[in-house]
């Protein structure tokens, strides 16, 4: 196992909690390796919070290496997950050994898909020809089509006990690592506590052995954010402010200063 990952594995029986952000480029990517971050994620997220997307459906595979690449360059001692995006991976095991084999060489420690139990046998292909894989369960925003929105998972009794079977299937088929999206707090500590892989969650509740949040959620860069994260500063007034400062100062011939020679 890599050392970094193996640090994962101890970190968790330990106790020690890991914090992991989405990054889509070279500066975010940098400044969260040098605030300490443990993990970045090039996540499909990018489709919504960097294109404007309503979902992530539109991202392509060519896209998500491009932006792997340029926050491997930036990630330091970080963790970089990357997300196959969808229809790269679902038709089978080869398909999906091909996306990864991608990402790999754009710069990712680790792929990360979503799906349950029907993912087992792809996980356990890639795994087993030394590909390090983050399976996602619970809230999968790839299928939003099928779901009709971004709803919470897990909330009834027949569905959390398929959650918690996903997530049994998808650790012995190889799974290093386990996002765990939008289920009960009580779930996911269930889980966490019952699987010998890291967890990561996200609106999962404090029980999980990792915490991952959307980069521009986190800097208050959109206009709102999930109910689950919290805007650690509201950056989107402060870049609006700078702006408008500059905008001011051109008008006013303020900048830029005039030279003497």
């Amino acid at each position: 196992m890599h050392k970094r990952i193996a640090r994962w594995f101890q970190d968790k029986k330990n106790g020690i909690k890991r914090a992991v952000v989405t990054a889509y480029d070279h500066p975010f990517a940098r400044f969260a390796a040098a605030a300490g971050v443990h993990g970045i994620l090039v996540g499909d997220s990018l489709g919504m919070v960097v294109a404007g997307a309503p979902d992530t459906l539109a991202v392509t595979l060519e896209q998500m290496a491009y932006h792997t690449q340029m926050v491997a360059r930036a990630a330091g001692d970080c963790l970089v997950f990357a997300d196959l995006p969808f229809g790269t991976y679902e038709k089978g095991p080869e398909q999906a050994w091909d996306a990864a084999v991608t990402l790999l060489r754009a710069g990712a420690d680790v792929i990360k898909l979503e799906g349950g139990a029907e993912m087992a046998p792809t996980v356990a292909f890639c795994t087993a020809r030394g590909i390090n894989i983050c399976a996602h369960i619970g809230l999968t925003p790839q299928r939003v089509r099928q779901w009709g929105s971004f709803q919470r998972q897990g909330t009834s009794a027949e569905s959390a006990r398929r959650l918690q079977a996903d997530a049994e299937t998808l650790a012995e088929a190889g799974a290093r690592f386990l996002v765990l999206e939008a289920v009960p707090d009580t779930l996911a500590a269930r889980i966490t506590r019952d699987l010998t892989i890291p967890t990561i969650g996200i609106g999962a509740g404090p029980d999980t052995d990792a915490q991952v949040l959307v980069m521009h959620d986190l800097l208050g860069l959109g206009a709102e954010s999930p109910p689950f994260a919290r805007r650690y500063i509201e950056g989107g007034q402060v870049m609006r402010d700078a702006l408008a400062e500059y905008v001011r100062d051109v008008g006013s011939g303020h900048f830029p200063p005039r030279r003497k020679v």
